[in-house]
């Protein structure tokens, strides 16, 4: 027994070189025992030192080529292999024998399939009732053993194609040789996380639930005569509320999208054609455009000297002939961008940080440094592109939205509501009296909380949450729309003198606003910058609703006791006349 052993040991060690170049008939005897298995690396098998037990199929599939592997050379502080002839005829007499158990072994663990169970494996208990000697129990052994490394490697290899390791992709790689003083591997290395496979998340999942839309084409509308001091709508606006939702860590919570310029189909679906041509092109895209339509187009252009020394088409909208146009565009198709995302469910929700702002411009004209009316013209594409039936639009600017409620006026598909001072018309632009209710079709669609009674006192939280509660969200959930579009001037949040609005509406407030309109339409809401001139009261706005549009509570909301508080008396006869 003990010869036989020490025989088996020995042409089982000299087996290392059928991946060589010495192959004798008592190693091709061993090899009949199942042609599944391929001799190449070894693999230390308790009792039986080093033998080769990978699977040359499964192998096969990882070679570049699709070929087999360039065999290994014996390294050269190996010892010579032993001669197998001793232990040639002990195995032909056990050949016969084993042959119906390696059967069995095949039926059992189903050789042709990935990952089969381990239950499968027959114990080695039930191997050694059928072996009739020591020698035979080791290669029944060695047999079980082998069955155990195959499917370990079977399941290594089928999570490593799972994973797309680029080795077993083919050919993108020449594969490295093992060095002579390395060993052989017996098993392969899987990464200690899953590897992500490019291409498999569905293209319209959106990584965050609200999106931002900014631009920096946008910063470079601004006066030529250089001096933003005596233009409260400039560049610094827009970069201050950008980096303050950086700062605050919003911007890494949202999905950032690209914004767009708006085409001039789109510009006309609210603007007429001569104003889109007069405001929305500029000398070199002219170029591409009818000479002789421009030509008479163009001459009919009047702009204003500033006091500044700057150029604008009225005291207070400067122009800029080389990016005017280009910033205005991209403002409109960049709203236009966020709503459509929104819309089609790829986000939920979104803000849209832009400039200049488009809620004073009417179909024909600029004004109120406004040139075309990115809100209007993102409902109106809701309607032609995606048949949106049904659009709310929420205007909070301090200043009513002359130009949204004319493009609106007559459309009953189209809720507008405005909360804005009014003074009887005297405060900028004097439109939006509580009785201009929308005409024809869209009679009833108009709505206009005029405050009115000055600044003694301002109107603040409580006067614009009253306006909520009892005009604004009962007529919305009753219209039911599909999608809801806010005009977001911060121009009434508290820090703007006067002139500018003079109101004292906190930026929590616009927050607590924000969670209300939230309620409609699935959530989907989309804001988009329109005025607002301090700097720290736009920031502040802007930070909390889009906190609120990402569902994060706020350390310290409105008291109960702001919640609470009656309007003034000037707020309580303004709510009362709608």
């Amino acid at each position: 027994v003990l010869h036989s052993a020490a025989s088996l040991e020995s042409s089982l060690v000299s087996r290392t070189y059928i991946c060589g170049k010495t192959v004798d008939s008592a190693t091709i005897d061993i090899m009949a025992l199942t042609n599944t298995l391929s001799w190449c690396p070894p693999v230390s098998v308790p009792g039986l030192g080093t033998v080769p037990l990978q699977f040359a199929p499964q192998m096969d599939r990882m070679t570049p080529g699709g070929g087999l592997h360039k065999p290994l050379s014996r390294a050269q502080s190996e010892p010579l292999p032993q001669s197998p002839r001793p232990l040639h005829p002990h195995l032909l007499q056990q050949q016969h024998h084993h042959s119906h158990l390696l059967e069995r072994l095949k039926q059992q663990t189903h050789l042709g399939k990935v990952g089969d169970l381990p239950s499968q494996i027959p114990p080695p208990d039930t191997l050694m009732m059928d072996c009739g000697s020591d020698s035979s129990c080791h290669v029944l052994s060695l047999l079980w053993e082998k069955q155990k490394q195959l499917q370990q490697l079977r399941r290594q290899t089928a999570h490593m194609e799972t994973l797309a390791v680029p080795m077993i992709l083919g050919g993108a790689h020449r594969p490295l040789s093992r060095t002579q003083s390395s060993p052989a591997s017996t098993s392969l290395t899987l990464p200690d996380k899953p590897l992500a496979i490019p291409g498999t998340e569905p293209q319209n999942k959106p990584r965050f639930t609200t999106g931002l839309v900014y631009d920096s084409q946008m910063l470079k509308h601004q006066c030529t005569c250089g001096d933003n001091s005596s233009h409260p709508e400039h560049a610094g606006r827009i970069q201050s509320i950008w980096s303050r939702l950086q700062e605050r860590g919003l911007r890494a919570q949202c999905e950032v999208i690209r914004g767009r310029k708006a085409t001039l189909e789109e510009l006309q679906s609210v603007h007429s054609e001569r104003h889109v041509l007069l405001y929305g092109t500029n000398p070199l895209n002219r170029l591409k455009l009818d000479n002789r339509k421009l030509a008479g187009i163009l001459s009919q252009r009047m702009f204003v000297m500033l006091p500044c020394g700057g150029v604008g088409v009225d005291n207070d909208t400067i122009w800029n002939e080389s990016h005017t146009s280009t910033a205005s565009r991209m403002a409109a198709g960049s709203v236009t961008e966020l709503a459509f995302r929104v819309a089609k469910g790829e986000l939920k929700n979104g803000f849209a940080v832009v400039r200049p702002p488009g809620h004073h411009a009417d179909p024909s004209n600029p004004m109120g440094f406004c040139y075309f009316n990115s809100v209007a013209i993102a409902a109106k594409q809701l309607q032609q592109k995606l048949s949106a039936s049904k659009i709310l639009i929420v205007d909070w600017d301090v200043h009513h939205g002359n130009g949204t409620q004319e493009v609106f006026y007559n459309d009953p598909s189209v809720l507008y509501i405005s909360l804005h001072r009014y003074d009887d018309g005297n405060f900028f632009p004097g439109s939006g009296g509580p009785a201009e209710v929308g005409s024809g079709a869209g009679e009833g669609f108009n709505i206009n909380v005029a405050w009115t009674g000055g600044l003694e006192p301002p109107m603040s939280d409580a006067e614009y949450i009253a306006a909520f509660r009892s005009v604004v969200m009962p007529i919305a959930q009753e219209f039911s729309p599909d999608v809801v579009l806010v005009s977001s001037g911060f121009d009434a949040a508290e820090g703007h003198p006067a002139p500018l609005g003079g109101y004292k509406v906190t930026a929590k407030c616009f927050g607590f606003l924000t969670r209300q309109l939230m309620g409609l339409a699935g959530g989907r809401v989309i804001m988009a910058l329109e005025g607002g001139h301090d700097l720290t009261a736009i920031c502040d706005a802007s930070e909390a609703c889009v906190s609120a549009l990402l569902g994060i509570e706020v350390s310290l909301p409105l008291s109960e006791e702001v919640l609470l508080q009656k309007p003034n008396a000037n707020g309580v006869r303004s709510l009362q006349r709608q």
